[in-house]
């Protein structure tokens, strides 16, 4: 049964959002931690593949989705190994668009589980509160990998004072951006940047003050049950 797993007494309404929170973080970490190279964005691309499948399964998506969003995975894995194989190289464009494709699917899957998960409820619970803080994550990773997009494909670069940005740099610019910390030592160079950053930096700031704000409020804790 897919929303426990036999023997452990695992379910997923009860403690899916919270691992896939785990998961979402230990990919922004790892692409904080490691340098920029091939073997970092084959790895990056299988992070947010696997995160795009838990984000799926999760939600309890219907089996034909949850098929086809694996087939899309495992080909897009497949795809990269054998053109890094062929090519010695992972073409860096290639690489961000591919995860930003995945970075961008999974909140879709999320939203869908969240809206069955509370119809189901009827309330806002702890794992209500894990999704909605796993799709925040996944904006600022979506745009760190827009900001890589644009900075490979522009002639000019996106960062000022800085030549060529890497995967830890546009991670640290969004997610300062999104969160409005503006410690300034990165600052967007080109038009397109600064109105990306500000698009972030207002749905970052929207997000925070209604959505979060809105389930942290109404978060209650399950009635105790009454023993006869």
């Amino acid at each position: 049964m897919r929303e426990r797993m036999a023997g452990g007494g695992f379910s997923t309404r009860r403690h899916g959002y919270g691992l896939l929170l785990v998961l979402i973080l230990t990919s922004l970490i790892f692409q904080l931690a490691t340098s920029e190279g091939d073997v970092a964005h084959v790895v990056t691309i299988v992070l947010q593949g696997g995160t795009f499948l838990a984000a799926l399964w999760i939600s309890q998506a219907r089996t034909r989705l949850l098929r086809a969003g694996s087939v899309l995975v495992v080909a897009i894995t497949i795809g990269s190994a054998i053109t890094f194989a062929a090519a010695g190289q992972v073409d860096d464009v290639g690489a961000r668009t591919v995860s930003l494709l995945l970075a961008g699917l999974a909140p879709v899957a999320i939203v869908h589980g969240l809206l069955d998960h509370f119809r189901a409820e009827g309330r806002v619970t702890v794992q209500t509160m894990f999704g909605v803080l796993c799709i925040y994550l996944l904006i600022g990773a979506l745009f760190a990998f827009s900001y890589g997009v644009i900075d490979d494909l522009d002639s000019k670069p996106l960062f000022t004072g800085l030549a060529a940005g890497t995967n830890s740099d546009y991670l640290y610019f969004s997610f300062a951006t999104l969160t409005t910390t503006g410690y300034g030592d990165l600052t967007a160079a080109t038009d397109l940047g600064r109105s990306l950053a500000v698009t972030e930096a207002l749905i970052g700031q929207i997000y925070m003050v209604t959505v979060v704000a809105l389930i942290v409020g109404n978060l209650r804790r399950p009635a105790p049950q009454r023993t006869r």
